[in-house]
């Protein structure tokens, strides 16, 4: 008999060779279409290369590029080949608000990075970015983040978008050792497990927030509003991962008891959840004036529709990814005038866009409204994670060294859409560098207010957790 051989995880990954989707950028903004349904995409890097259409090689169409000439005219400096960023997001399904801003935020790296970067090797390469639809699913988002790494040979992977896109993508990088880049989800989610036990992880590396932020903000915006409450506190949570990161030791319940408020928790509601009466009758019980969380949108409209229609009418309402955007929050009763939510990014930040020099965060919200047609959103702080990548491969003195990609991710330090980043700095429970493997950046809270341009707009009610950002208005008690 023959002799047989143990494949371990990481081999059987790189053997299957999943068909995911790599997608090149296409040169409009309409031109990032769903990785599946058959269609293909067109290719475009940032840098002076070369591109041809070829034939595709998995599921979905990815990027086929060639890389520029030897040397640049204009500089004499040497060229380098292509650098592949590997960009995961969930264009469609229930987090496709997550990826709203992405088309322009791709465009808009395009353009600043048309004729490429002088890499930490002194070579000049063209960033190309090979994108994937993760359609808002745990399962897809492993499955295409493994496919850019295993056939796309991607050299970093990126994501943003709740920790159901975040964790998987993560989890991939790690099994197929390819640096990882995560933003825009909680820290907790990624790097402790359901125990609450730390997870090691060598490749990946975040700006990711921390729930105790949000909680911290919140708390100041009630705290600074000068409306007195009973501090007691409903909680409202989907059983998902946002969940056990909220609820984790050093989040929620930590915070909230240090600042003498009282948490009812009723056990997390099931995926598709359509009736909340028990929540509600929970939290009339326990006597909540403040309702807090994170929520999906559909869930989160539902229970505030039959809190209306039940009576319930808390002081505050606040809650984390379901008032993140403009087009969820408008389409809850009273167009959402009065919610609470994370300040995740805002045009008032003003912070420079480290890739086109004279912009800053105002400009860009303009920008994005001019080019769009949409009212600015928080998303736009997701352009982070790309000037993060840039960043890292302007300071790597080998792009084919995964070492030395690490040690340049060690080594940031810098201030991008969402904050200081500053991986330098010790690590401190306390501080903004929690973990080694985390930096966290910038959040505050905002209100949902009546606007003269649309609907509703938010205004930022709290800077505890956001140095140097502007406090605009205070906090104001619901209106029934």
């Amino acid at each position: 008999m023959a002799e047989e051989r143990a494949v371990s995880r990481r081999d059987f990954l790189k053997l299957a060779g999943v068909a995911g989707a790599g997608i090149g950028v296409a040169g409009g903004l309409g031109g990032l279409l769903a990785a599946c349904g058959g269609t293909e995409e067109t290719t475009t890097t940032a840098g002076p290369t070369t591109t041809a259409a070829g034939p595709t090689t998995t599921a979905a169409a990815e990027t086929t590029t060639t890389a520029g000439p030897a040397t640049t005219a204009t500089t004499g400096v040497e060229g380098g080949r292509a650098i592949k960023l590997g960009y995961c997001a969930p264009k469609t399904g229930n987090f496709a608000a997550f990826a709203v801003s992405d088309d322009w935020i791709l465009e808009r790296a395009k353009g600043a990075l048309k004729d490429g970067i002088v890499g930490g090797d002194g070579k000049k390469h063209a960033i190309e970015f090979v994108v994937a639809d993760t359609q808002s699913s745990t399962d897809r988002a492993s499955q295409v983040a493994g496919d850019l790494v295993a056939n796309s040979k991607v050299d970093m992977l990126l994501a943003s978008g709740t920790p159901d896109t975040a964790n998987p993508v993560s989890d991939q990088g790690e099994a197929l050792e390819c640096p990882t880049l995560c933003s825009f989800a909680p820290w907790q989610a990624l790097f402790f497990d359901p125990t609450g036990k730390p997870v090691e992880k060598k490749w990946t590396y975040g700006n990711m927030l921390g729930s105790e932020e949000t909680i911290a903000s919140f708390i100041d915006a009630f705290n600074q509003s000068g409306v007195t409450t009973n501090k007691k506190v409903g909680m409202l949570f989907m059983n998902d991962a946002d969940f056990k990161g909220w609820m984790d030791p050093s989040a929620a319940p930590k915070v909230f008891a240090e600042n003498g408020y009282e948490l009812t928790v009723p056990d997390p509601y099931a995926p598709g959840n359509e009736d909340f009466t028990s929540y509600i009758t929970a939290f009339k019980k326990a006597g909540c004036e403040i309702i807090c969380g994170t929520n999906d949108p559909p869930f989160f409209g539902a229970f505030m529709q039959q809190s209306l229609q039940q009576g319930f009418n808390p002081v505050f309402i606040s809650s984390g990814k379901a008032l993140l955007f403009a087009s969820a929050t408008e389409s809850y009763a009273n167009n959402g005038v009065g919610l609470i939510g994370e300040c995740a990014w805002h045009p008032s930040w003003k912070i420079a866009d480290t890739l086109i020099p004279g912009e800053d965060s105002t400009t860009m919200a303009a920008d994005f409204e001019a080019k769009t047609g949409q009212q600015w959103t928080a998303a736009i702080g997701c352009y982070g994670k790309v000037e993060w990548a840039v960043d890292i491969f302007k300071r790597a003195t080998n792009p084919d060294d995964k070492q030395t990609i690490i040690d340049a991710i060690k080594t940031t330090k810098g201030v991008f859409q969402q904050g200081k980043l500053d991986y330098t700095e010790p690590v401190d429970a306390n501080g903004f560098h929690v973990i080694a493997n985390n930096y966290k950046p910038y959040i505050g809270a905002v209100q949902w207010v009546k606007s003269t341009k649309y609907k509703v707009e938010p205004v930022q009610i709290s800077n505890a957790c956001a140095p140097g950002t502007t406090v605009t208005a205070k906090a104001v008690p619901m209106q029934y």
